[in-house]
């Protein structure tokens, strides 16, 4: 597959993976992306996951067409996209790998060689000219892990992204972008989102025409579309409108009470009501949804003095990605000492620009016309 006359995909399709980095589930598989760019000089963008190499040498060699690559670039240490290294440099004698300082330590803790006779290191604003094509590095520490380098090719207007703009599912997989993107970048990302809007500011100094991830689909048209995404996603804005229920229920009354709070807000014109059962849905797209929309409304019940574990799970899951900006309401069950409210409430005390939205609602074990009462009003207020 060619991106411009001389640059070439020769990455692979995992299909057999079931979680990705050992918890996401990705039931289409995932990419791993790699290109390679034929000059007077050749470059590879990238390797791929060890379980993968020699398919993903075979495609290298087939772009070149025979040529020995001059050098390998390499973005991003993670073992998804760095454990073929060791193999590209054993079949490439006379290739130079090309990163960063930060790169080459883990390169020494992963393989046991920094390859000291065999590097090129670069750092901000540097280029490395291949001929036609010239490279020019971006630094991007902290998107995700702190070496990460982008490169943008000046000729063709390519930004090889790393993991920004990536998304899971294979490259045939056929499904709507944003979605999976969305749980990628929230998931694996989504706490780094000063670091994504620093290299979104670098990035637009560049004319960039098309933008390939090392995951997911190369992007070459509509691109402010992309890049309003993440600058939304990055800045914790809110991207669409609508409320989000995350809930746990041991016996079915918590989930009564979402039930008539739902139906209450769709009954009061609520643009979006997504509900989500903790214990039974992917809790990554829980996540995805809290930070997709404006209001999340908690409701679980008091366990052990404390909250449900699923909800514990979830919350902590937000905390842990920077969660802000947000209006959160939330319903409390509790048999004889209701103690869920105030244990949420305190775990978001550090959190940015939380504001919460009362009344709340108390169950005392079972829903009754006190409850409902309270769901209603609820609703009104969350559909103001």
């Amino acid at each position: 597959m060619k991106l411009a006359e001389n640059i070439i995909y020769a990455g692979v399709n995992d299909k057999d993976i079931d979680l990705f980095e050992g918890h996401f589930d990705v039931p289409n598989g995932m990419a791993y992306n790699s290109y390679v760019i034929v000059d007077d000089k050749i470059a590879v963008m990238d390797s791929v996951d060890h379980h993968f190499t020699k398919e993903w040498l075979d495609n290298v060699r087939l772009a070149t067409k025979g040529r020995e690559p001059d050098y390998l670039i390499v973005q991003h240490m993670e073992p998804d996209h760095s454990s073929s290294i060791l193999d590209f440099m054993e079949q490439y004698p006379n290739a130079v790998v090309v990163s960063n300082d930060k790169s080459f330590v883990m390169m020494k803790n992963f393989f046991g060689t920094d390859f000291a006779d065999r590097r090129m290191a670069v750092g901000e604003n540097d280029t490395l000219s291949l001929g036609a094509h010239e490279l020019h590095f971006v630094t991007a520490p902290m998107v995700h892990w702190p070496e990460v380098i982008m490169t943008y090719e000046s000729k063709d207007k390519i930004l090889f992204s790393a993991d920004a703009f990536g998304k899971f599912g294979t490259l045939d997989t056929d499904e709507d972008w944003a979605c999976e993107a969305r749980r990628y970048y929230f998931g694996i990302v989504g706490k780094y989102g000063a670091q994504v809007q620093a290299v979104l500011k670098k990035v637009a100094a560049f004319d960039v025409q098309t933008i390939c991830p090392l995951h997911g689909p190369m992007l070459t048209e509509n691109l402010g579309y992309y890049l309003d995404l993440y600058n939304t996603w990055s800045s914790y804005g809110v991207e669409s409108e609508g409320i989000v229920i995350a809930y746990t229920s041991v016996y079915g009354n918590t989930r009564q009470a979402v039930e008539l709070l739902a139906q209450a807000l769709e009954e009061n014109g609520c643009p979006k009501v997504a509900v989500n059962d903790l214990a039974r849905e992917d809790m990554a797209e829980a996540v995805e949804d809290a930070f997709r929309y404006g209001t999340v409304v908690l409701a679980t019940t008091t366990y052990n003095a404390d909250i449900f574990p699923y909800m514990r799970t979830f919350i902590d899951e937000l905390l842990e990605r920077n969660f802000q900006n947000k209006k959160i309401a939330m319903i409390e069950n509790g048999s004889w000492a209701p103690a869920a409210v105030r244990v949420m409430k305190a775990k978001f005390e550090k959190s940015k620009d939380i504001t919460f939205v009362e009344p709340t609602v108390k169950i005392m074990s079972a829903v009754n016309e006190e409850t409902k009462e309270q769901i209603l009003a609820l609703a009104k207020e969350l559909c103001k």
